[in-house]
């Protein structure tokens, strides 16, 4: 909640100096891409905790729930994999930042702010693949 706040106030004071007093904060673009990438990543994170992602389920609404379990965890088998190849080539990138000693702003490391790439998708990875081996409970109807 705090990032977001954060991001809000940063981005909407940037809009305003820069359309009425013709200035800026030099080091805000760069904090607010940082900013968006640690909040998308986190979001993601908890939906696949609450197991609210997104999903392309129009077939196994349609299913027996024998095949509907199959699907699920051949769905979520594949998200695993997904993530472990984010994760691994993040983690690949997130290395080149920190061997050509890149810089976000100021003297902020570019690798400090990105291995929340690696970590979100790798715990996603984990999520995923517990999912198809432990089995994922159904989230209940509201009514």
């Amino acid at each position: 909640m705090l990032l977001l706040v954060a991001t809000i106030l940063l981005a909407s004071s940037q809009i305003f100096l820069r359309n009425f007093l013709g200035t800026g904060i030099s080091w805000a673009d760069p904090l607010l891409r940082l900013l968006v990438l640690w909040l998308s990543l986190m979001g993601a994170m908890a939906a696949t905790r609450d197991n609210n992602h997104i999903r392309i389920d129009l077939l196994s609404r349609y299913l027996p729930s024998t095949f509907k379990r199959l699907s699920q965890k051949v769905t979520d088998l594949f998200a695993a994999i997904v993530c472990i190849l984010l994760a691994w080539h993040s983690a690949r990138f997130v290395y080149l930042e920190w061997q050509d000693a890149s810089v976000l702003f100021s003297s902020v490391p570019a690798w400090l702010g990105e291995l929340i790439m690696p970590f979100g998708f790798a715990v996603m990875a984990l999520r995923f693949a517990l999912s198809v081996f432990l089995g994922r409970y159904e989230k209940k109807e509201e009514v």
